[in-house]
C-alpha cells in the first residue's frame, strides 16, 4: 500500500501549481457547492476484476470536455510527496501506482491554471456522473472509464488512502487544484478529485475485445 509513502500528498499535491505567480483567474475554479453527504467514493463497489495488463499510459481523452492530450510520468519527490507535472498543458500519471485498467487506483494529476490562463484540467470540475474517460496505453490497449463522482477536498484534509490505495476494483482518479485561491501563498486551498471506474477495454490489434459486462467494448459504452 502506498499510504505511508504518500502522507505528504495532502499538502503537496499540485500545491506548487501556481508557485511564483501573482494572481489567480477570476472566480472560483472548484465546484460551486460540495456534493451531497450521501455521495461518497467508498460506497461505490463495481466488480473486482482487472482486465488490462500493466502498460504505460500515453494518452488521455475526455470527450465531455473536449480533451485529448499526451501523458507524462510522475514519481515521488525526495520528501515523499507526489511530483506534479512541469508542463501545464500535459497531465502526468503517478507511475509508482497501477497503470489505468489494472486492479487498484491509478492516478493522473494535472494543473488547473497558471498566470497565463487556464491549464489542461481547468474544466475537469464540470464532469458529470457517467462521463467517459479514455486512456490509451503503450501496448495499444484503450481503457474506458466512467465518472461516478467529483469531490472537492481541502488540501489539509486530502484523503490520501481513498485516492491512492486499492479498493478491490480498477479505478482511475483525476486530480487537480480548486476551491478558494490564497493570494498570499499563490496556492489553491483545495483539490478536485474525479473518481472513475473501468467499464471496458478496447484490446490491442490481434486480441479479442473484452468488457466487464462480457460484451464488446463498443456495446458496453454506447455511442460517443
Amino acid at each position: 500500500m502506498l499510504t505511508g509513502a504518500l502522507l505528504l500528498v495532502a499538502a503537496a499535491c499540485l500545491a506548487v501549481g501556481l508557485r511564483g505567480h501573482q494572481r489567480a483567474l477570476a472566480g472560483p475554479v472548484g465546484p460551486q457547492r460540495p456534493p451531497p453527504a450521501t455521495v461518497t467514493p467508498t460506497a461505490f463497489s463495481p466488480p473486482p476484476l482487472a482486465i488490462a495488463d500493466r502498460s504505460v499510459p500515453v494518452e488521455l481523452s475526455i470527450p465531455a470536455i473536449g480533451l485529448s492530450v499526451p501523458l507524462s510520468q510522475l514519481g515521488l519527490n525526495p520528501d515523499g510527496s507526489v511530483q506534479v507535472p512541469t508542463n501545464f498543458e500535459e497531465p502526468g500519471w503517478f507511475s509508482p501506482g497501477p497503470s489505468p485498467g489494472q486492479l487498484g487506483s491509478a492516478v493522473i494529476l494535472g494543473h488547473v491554471d497558471s498566470y497565463q490562463g487556464p491549464a489542461v484540467f481547468f474544466t475537469l470540475r464540470t464532469l458529470q456522473t457517467g462521463d467517459q474517460v479514455n486512456v490509451t496505453l503503450a501496448d495499444g490497449t484503450v481503457g474506458h472509464f466512467a465518472v461516478y463522482t467529483v469531490v472537492q477536498y481541502l488540501k489539509v484534509a486530502f484523503p490520501t488512502a481513498q485516492v491512492y490505495d486499492p479498493h478491490g476494483y480498477s479505478a482511475l482518479q483525476l486530480v487537480t487544484c480548486g476551491g478558494a485561491f490564497d493570494s498570499q501563498t499563490g496556492h489553491y486551498l483545495s483539490n478536485i478529485v474525479v473518481y472513475t471506474s473501468l467499464v471496458s477495454i478496447t484490446a490491442p490489434p490481434g486480441a479479442l475485445p473484452t468488457s466487464l459486462s462480457g460484451t464488446s467494448s463498443d456495446a458496453a459504452l454506447g455511442p460517443d
